[in-house]
């Protein structure tokens, strides 16, 4: 069980992760509280918008619409990697979802198929929107997954969360798509790699000037090597007897020709971003 940390402590655990910030008039107090709780709180989801235009969306999320009041976020991040603070407390941005999804990302497990709406998620999940059309065509310029990566990333360092309590919200309500254009399993590994490293951490000093299929790939070796370790944690051995560890040890020889493959594809991996790093020095 977590409460919700003090307003100030969220703007400045943002800023601490080398965000943009933009405080939107009295953000601190703009919330649903008299709507219902706030807290405890287990995660973070990750929307996009269905908007375009930075000033237009900021107002949308700040302020609802008619069939849904605002907030509908606490922070909103913009095209150009800028994060707008526009509510703190609970907010409209969750909805129902289901009730498994929660336990799971409480326990930071792997997240079952989200096919009840039974749970209010607005009580216990910090919420980003993310301006995007949401059509699959609108690009996620890297300057905007880099900030919603960090922005996920603050609130797990405060908290002492993995990349597993960062959820997207077609992964928490059935029915939602969002978000979309980018996968939450390739946005997990980059959270996951960035709290291995100090709040300050940027991953490469010539980041700005790779493009986004360079910058993917290094992603991808985070995520080839978070996934060897996970797959070599999964050895049956334990010391039983003769007879059953002689099974147990066969079993894992079998596994082995997949993990070579594995190591091949991350030397691989290394191989081409060493190239693309000694061309950019």
């Amino acid at each position: 069980m977590a409460n919700p940390m003090p307003a100030d402590f969220f703007l400045k655990a943002l800023l601490a992760e080398g965000l943009t910030v933009v405080q939107e008039g009295s953000w601190r107090e703009h919330n649903r509280n008299h709507k219902g709780a706030w807290g405890p709180v287990n995660g973070v989801v990750i929307h996009h918008t269905v908007t375009e235009g930075t000033a237009a969306t900021v107002r949308i999320v700040r302020d609802g619409y008619a069939d849904l009041p605002g907030p509908l976020c606490h922070g909103m991040i913009a095209k150009d990697g800028r994060v707008y603070l526009v509510g703190y407390g609970r907010t409209n941005h969750a909805g129902l979802g289901d009730g498994d999804v929660l336990a799971a990302v409480i326990a930071e497990r792997p997240l079952p198929a989200d096919n009840e709406a039974n749970t209010d998620g607005n009580r216990h999940f910090f919420g980003f929107e993310c301006e995007n059309l949401g059509d699959g065509k609108d690009p996620w310029p890297a300057v905007q997954l880099d900030s919603i990566e960090r922005a996920a990333a603050a609130i797990c360092r405060y908290y002492g969360w993995g990349a597993a309590s960062v959820i997207g919200h077609l992964e928490w309500q059935p029915g939602k798509v969002d978000p979309r254009g980018f996968t939450m399993a390739g946005m997990r590994a980059r959270i996951e790699t960035r709290l291995a490293h100090p709040a300050s951490w940027n991953s490469s000093p010539k980041e700005d000037d790779m493009t986004p299929a360079q910058e993917a790939l290094l992603h991808q070796i985070a995520a080839d090597v978070a996934e060897l370790k996970k797959n070599a944690a999964k050895s049956p051995w334990t010391y039983r007897n003769e007879a059953q560890d002689a099974a147990s040890l066969e079993a894992t020889g079998k596994r082995i020709p997949d993990m070579h493959g594995r190591v091949e594809a991350v030397q691989r991996d290394l191989t081409v971003a060493l190239a693309i790093l000694k061309k950019g020095a």
